[in-house]
């Protein structure tokens, strides 16, 4: 890693002002981190350029969305099945979120978000046709906590 590639305590700051509120201002994270707007927008800059900072998004309320359950479904595949090949059954399911590849039983764990409970079977038996998937086994998610609070 370069000294240009490390990353500083006032970098880390503006990296955790910018995860609270992706829309502050440069004037705003300057004032909170003393610098001027113009040295936060170099800074970001390179984080950007860096791929430390790799995009920007929304959060939404999933709710009023029309996706309101959110639900994890382990899955299990034959032992042939090629690890780059486990994200492949849910690439047209835009209801999956992600696919998280895991070393050990499951072999994957799919993030989704569905209207209802049969929306959510739908989505499952969806997955099972693949013709790779043996066994799944569903969690439906009750409550959110995360760290920054944007559950």
């Amino acid at each position: 890693m370069t000294s240009d590639e490390r990353l500083d305590a006032t970098d880390l700051e503006i990296i955790d002002l910018l995860r609270a509120d992706g829309r502050a201002t440069l004037a705003a994270i300057g004032a909170r981190v003393s610098l001027s707007s113009p040295a936060v927008k170099r800074r970001i800059d390179r984080l950007e350029a860096l791929g430390v900072i790799r995009g920007y998004t929304v959060l939404l309320d999933h709710a009023k969305v029309g996706q309101p359950l959110e639900a994890f479904t382990e899955l299990r595949f034959a032992g042939t099945t090629k690890v780059d090949d486990i994200a492949g059954v849910a690439t047209d399911l835009p209801e999956v979120q992600a696919v998280f590849t895991m070393a050990g039983d499951p072999d994957a764990l799919v993030w989704m978000r569905v209207s209802d409970v049969d929306h959510l079977k739908r989505v499952v038996d969806q997955l099972r046709r693949s013709g790779k998937v043996v066994g799944t086994k569903t969690l439906m998610v009750l409550g959110t906590w995360t760290r920054d609070g944007m559950a």
